[in-house]
C-alpha cells in the first residue's frame, strides 16, 4: 500500500475510530477537545489525498470489491465534507453542554460515512457508507432523545429516507443481473433493461437522501436537532449526497435517455415549490431548511441536463452558505431561546459579528453578485436554456424566490427599532468558539463562485464535464432579478402563503398514501391469522389427543407383551446407564448450565430497553467494521 492509499484510507478510519471511542467511552471532558482535534486532522488528510487522488480496492464479494477512489469529482467534495465538519465540531464545543461524548462521537461517524460516500468507487462501499449515514442521522436528528417529538422526527427522516435507500439495492441487483458489475462507472455498460431499472434505482434513492419531492417533508422535522446537527447533515452531507451521487452516476443518467430529463425536472420543480414554501415559514430553522431542498433543487437539476462542473461548484458554495446560515440560527437559538423570526427582528445589531455573517449567507442565497451561489446558480441555468428554455424559465422564477426568502431574512434580522428578548432556555451571549467558524464560513460563502467563473470553471469542465462558460448576459440578468427582489423584500411585507406552510402537506399525504393503507393491511392480516390460520391450528391441535387416544388403545392390544418383554430386558441395561448418568453426564451439564447462566447474565447487561442505547451499539458495531476492513485492506 503506498502512501497516498494511506491518507486515503486514515481520512475514512480516523473519524470512525475516535467516534467509536467517544461515543461508547464516555469521555466527557475530553470529548470536544479530541473531536475538532480528530476532524482537522481529518480535513489535513482530505486535503492531502484531493491533491495526490489515489484510489483503494479490496475484495468484498465475488465480482464485487470494496473500493474507494478519489476522482476530480471526490477531490473538489471531500475536502468540503471535512472543512464543514471541522468548523461544525468548534462551533458544537462551545454549545453542546449535555452528553457531549456521545454527540461528537456520533457526529465523526457520520462524518466518516459521509466521505466514505464522497470517495466510494462501488456499490458495496457506497451501500455500506450510505446505511451508516442514515444511520447516524436518526441518532444525532433524535440527540436529545428523552424528548418525544425529537425522537419521532429522527424516526422519520429515517424511515423516508431508508424508504427511498431500498432503490440502492435494486440499483446493486439489475447491476449484477444486468452484467455491468458492481463499479459505479461501469454501469451504463449494463444490458437493458437492466440498465434502466439500476438508473431507476439509484434515482429514487438520491432524491430521497437530497429531500427533494416528494421526500421533502422529513427535512423540516429534522430541524428539531441540535443547531450544529443541521448544519452538517443539511449543508456539507447527507442532503448534499443526495445532490453528489446524482453528479457521479451522470453518465448512467445521460445514457437511459430519459433519467436525466426527469432529474431536471423533478429539481427544478422542487427548487420551485420549496422556494414558496421557504417565503412561508415563520421560523429561521424552517425557511432554512426548505431552502435547502430548493437549492439541491439545482445540483440535481444540474446532474440531468449534464452541468456536473456547475453542479459541484453550487454543491460546494451551497455547502459552506448553508452551514454558515444554520450555525447563526443556532447562535440565536442559544441565546435568546427561540427561532420564531417575529423574536429575532433587530437580533443582528445586538451581535454584530453573527449578524454580518448571517447577511453575507443570505445574500450569497440570495444570489447578489459577487458572491458565490450567484455565479454557480447560473451556471446550472446556463445549461439548462441549452437543454429547454422551459426548464430555464423556471430556474429564473425558482432563483428569484431565492432572493425573496433571502430578503425576508435580512430584512427580519436587520429591523430597526426591535430589541430581541431573551427567552427562558437562552443564555443572553454568543461565545468565542461560536463565533470564529462563522467568519470562515462567510469568507467561504463569499468566494467561492469563483469555481463557476473563468478561469475556474473552465479546468473543473474539462475535469468533471458539462458547460464551463457562462454567458454574461444570463450572470447580468440573474443578478438583476435577485438586487431587484431583494430590495423590493426590504420595502414591503414578505408573502407567506398560507397553503405552503406545512410544506404542501406532504408529511400529510404519505401517511394517508402509505402509512394507513400499510396499516390497514397489516391489520386485515392480522385478522386473517386470528379468525382463519389460528382456528385452523387450534383445530388440528385439539384433534392431535383423538389420535393419540387410538393410538394408546392399540398399543395396549398389540404392543403391550412386546414392550414388557423388552422392557425387562432393558431393565438392567438402563440401570447401569442411570448410573453413568448420575455421575458423568449430569455433571457435564450441571458444568455446561453454570457457564451459560453466566453468560446470559453478560448478555443481559446491555438489553436496557432504551432504542437509543440499542442503536448506539449498532453504530459502534459498523464502526469497528469499518475499521476491521481497513485493517485487513492495510496488511493486504
Amino acid at each position: 500500500m503506498t502512501g497516498a492509499q494511506a491518507a486515503l484510507l486514515a481520512m475514512v478510519v480516523l473519524p470512525a475510530t475516535v467516534g467509536a471511542v467517544l461515543a461508547l467511552a464516555r469521555v466527557e471532558r475530553a470529548a470536544a477537545p479530541i473531536a475538532v482535534l480528530a476532524a482537522g486532522l481529518t480535513t489535513v488528510l482530505a486535503v492531502v489525498v484531493a491533491l495526490v487522488r489515489p484510489a483503494l480496492s479490496s475484495p468484498f464479494l465475488a465480482g464485487a470489491d470494496f473500493a474507494l477512489e478519489v476522482d476530480a469529482l471526490a477531490a473538489l467534495t471531500a475536502p468540503m465534507v471535512a472543512v464543514v465538519t471541522f468548523l461544525v465540531q468548534i462551533f458544537a464545543a462551545g454549545t453542546i453542554r449535555a452528553s457531549p461524548a456521545r454527540f461528537h462521537g456520533l457526529m465523526l461517524i457520520f462524518a466518516a460515512a459521509a466521505l466514505t460516500t464522497a470517495t466510494a468507487a462501488s456499490l458495496p462501499a457506497l451501500l455500506f457508507a450510505w446505511e451508516l449515514m442514515g444511520a447516524t442521522s436518526y441518532a444525532l436528528i433524535g440527540f436529545w432523545w428523552r424528548d418525544a417529538d425529537r425522537v419521532s422526527a429522527g424516526l422519520t427522516a429515517f424511515v423516508t429516507t431508508r424508504t427511498a435507500d431500498l432503490g440502492l439495492y435494486v440499483a446493486a441487483g439489475a447491476a449484477l443481473a444486468g452484467g455491468a458489475g458492481m463499479t459505479l462507472a461501469d454501469l451504463p455498460a449494463a444490458e437493458d433493461p437492466w440498465r434502466h431499472v439500476a438508473t431507476a434505482g439509484i434515482l429514487v434513492a438520491a432524491l430521497g437522501k437530497a429531500a427533494q419531492l416528494p421526500f421533502s417533508f422529513w427535512l423540516s422535522g429534522a430541524m428539531k436537532g441540535p443547531s450544529p446537527v443541521s448544519a452538517l447533515l443539511h449543508s456539507a452531507a447527507m442532503v448534499a449526497m443526495g445532490g453528489y451521487l446524482l453528479l457521479r452516476v451522470e453518465p448512467l443518467l445521460a445514457s437511459t435517455g430519459w433519467a436525466g430529463a426527469v432529474a431536471a425536472w423533478i429539481g427544478m420543480v422542487t427548487a420551485v415549490l420549496m422556494g414558496v414554501v421557504a417565503l412561508a415559514q415563520r421560523e429561521l430553522k424552517q425557511l432554512l431548511a426548505a431552502s435547502t431542498v430548493a437549492q439541491l433543487g439545482f445540483v440535481v437539476t444540474a446532474a440531468g441536463v449534464g452541468a456536473v462542473s456547475g453542479g459541484a461548484a453550487h454543491l460546494v458554495a451551497h455547502a459552506s452558505t448553508k452551514a454558515l446560515l444554520f450555525l447563526t440560527a443556532g447562535a440565536w437559538l442559544t441565546a435568546l431561546g427561540t427561532e420564531e423570526l417575529t423574536a429575532l427582528r433587530g437580533v443582528a445589531r445586538r451581535w454584530r459579528v453573527v449578524g454580518v455573517a448571517a447577511t453575507v449567507g443570505a445574500l450569497a442565497l440570495a444570489g447578489i453578485a459577487p458572491l458565490s451561489l450567484w455565479a454557480t446558480k447560473d451556471a446550472v441555468l446556463a445549461a439548462a436554456l441549452e437543454t429547454s428554455p422551459w426548464l430555464y424559465a423556471a430556474g429564473l422564477v425558482a432563483a428569484g424566490l431565492s432572493a425573496a426568502y433571502a430578503g425576508k431574512a435580512v430584512w427580519t434580522i436587520w429591523r430597526r427599532g426591535a430589541h430581541p428578548e431573551v427567552q427562558e432556555g437562552g443564555t443572553g451571549e454568543v461565545g468565542l468558539l461560536e463565533q470564529a467558524p462563522l467568519v470562515v464560513l462567510a469568507a467561504g460563502a463569499a468566494v467561492l463562485g469563483v469555481l463557476a467563473l473563468p478561469p475556474v470553471s473552465r479546468t473543473l469542465a474539462e475535469a468533471l464535464g458539462g458547460h464551463g462558460e457562462v454567458a454574461p448576459f444570463e450572470l447580468v440578468v440573474s443578478a438583476a432579478i435577485a438586487a431587484a427582489v431583494v430590495l423590493l423584500m426590504l420595502r414591503l411585507p414578505a408573502p407567506e402563503p398560507g397553503w405552503a406552510t406545512g410544506w404542501l402537506g406532504l408529511e400529510a399525504a404519505a401517511h394517508n398514501v402509505v402509512v394507513r393503507p400499510a396499516l390497514g393491511l397489516a391489520h386485515a392480516l392480522a385478522r386473517f391469522d386470528d379468525l382463519i390460520l389460528d382456528r385452523a391450528v387450534t383445530a388440528t391441535a385439539g384433534a392431535v389427543p383423538v389420535l393419540a387416544r387410538a393410538a394408546a388403545r392399540t398399543d395396549d392390544r398389540v404392543l403391550d407383551a412386546g414392550v414388557e418383554a423388552t422392557a425387562r430386558t432393558l431393565d438392567a441395561t438402563g440401570r447401569g446407564a442411570a448410573r453413568l448418568d448420575d455421575t458423568v453426564v449430569d455433571s457435564a451439564v450441571e458444568g455446561l448450565a453454570g457457564r451459560v447462566r453466566r453468560l446470559g447474565g453478560l448478555a443481559r447487561a446491555p438489553q436496557t430497553g432504551a432504542v437509543h442505547q440499542y442503536f448506539l451499539q449498532a453504530v459502534a458495531v459498523l464502526a469497528v467494521g469499518v475499521v476491521a476492513w481497513s485493517v485487513y485492506a492495510l496488511m493486504g
